[in-house]
């Protein structure tokens, strides 16, 4: 008799339970239906279109991660982010194929978004790939980042600056380079080029951009030549004068190819400028023809 009161009071509290439990409102007895699913994990990836505080290029860990809006004060905005191709199991080591590839696409990423090729500016481009410990985590990506240069010369510091460099050569701008004035031009030539307003006086002008082909970097005078020669072609078609062999006597070239580093890395543009080595102008001689660039009499 006792056994079977103690099973009909449990049966009673056990009902008494579940129906305060059913009559509970909003509680449907399920506790685990209503909760949205998490994403799923992701490896962290930059923004494009955004600055930073820091430096160009290198390695990013995400805690140097500091996007700011380029309205503000920065040093650095990044133009593309692309993801390497593949599954490469470790970061691509300097002068990869990998990383040569990613400096390919950064190149022409950057010469759109500026509008022109960007070294015909103060400008330089920097590729950031993830650190070893992003790379374990699964980013795969690259980011083309574009830095204002104090000078595109020996000891260029890169510039805190505030707005976009989108379009920033369609047009005329302080960024572009332009007419020269250059110093310590000796038997070897050129030492410096100082920018100027081509309206005062100077002796040179840059032309534009030659792109070498994928060569060793040069070392000895006859690695020079081929550099000399697109140089000229560049400039006889900006001046607007044959490109033969009498252009060494309308004009002399300067040439300023990229450092061996980043020649590694794969960046083949070369700066190239004409040099007057007999005179001085006050004005462009862009498309100036023959009658601008004369051939030398001495």
């Amino acid at each position: 008799m006792r056994r079977a009161m103690g099973t009909l009071v449990a049966a009673l509290v056990a009902g008494s339970l579940l129906g305060g439990c059913a009559a509970s409102r909003g509680l449907d007895g399920d506790l685990t239906d209503d909760w949205a699913a998490l994403p799923a994990a992701a490896a962290f990836t930059p923004a494009a279109g955004v600055c930073q505080v820091t430096d160009p290029g290198g390695t990013l860990a995400l805690a140097a991660y500091e996007p700011v809006g380029c309205d503000l004060p920065h040093r650095v905005e990044t133009v593309h982010v692309g993801t390497f191709p593949g599954a490469p199991s470790a970061p691509p080591a300097v002068g990869s194929a990998e990383l040569r590839g990613a400096f390919a696409d950064c190149d022409t990423r950057a010469s759109g978004y500026v509008g022109d090729d960007w070294r015909a500016g103060r400008l330089r481009l920097a590729v950031a790939v993830p650190s070893a410990p992003g790379w374990a985590a699964g980013s795969r990506w690259y980011r083309c980042d574009l830095a204002e240069l104090s000078t595109v010369e020996a000891k260029a510091a890169v510039v805190t600056r505030t707005g976009s460099l989108r379009d920033a050569l369609k047009g005329a701008s302080a960024l572009r380079l332009g007419c020269q004035r250059t110093g310590g031009a000796d038997g070897r030539g050129v030492r410096t080029l100082t920018p100027v307003a081509c309206a005062t006086s100077h002796d040179a002008e840059f032309v534009g951009v030659w792109r070498a082909p994928d060569r060793p970097y040069p070392r000895k005078d006859a690695d020079w030549a081929p550099f000399y020669t697109g140089c000229g072609t560049v400039l006889a078609r900006y001046v607007g004068v044959p490109d033969d062999p009498i252009l060494r006597f309308r004009s002399g070239v300067v040439v300023r190819p990229p450092a061996a580093g980043r020649w590694t890395v794969g960046d083949r543009g070369v700066r190239c400028y004409l040099w007057l080595s007999d005179r001085t102008v006050t004005a462009s001689l862009k498309r100036a023809g023959p009658a601008g660039l004369p051939v030398r009499t001495r």
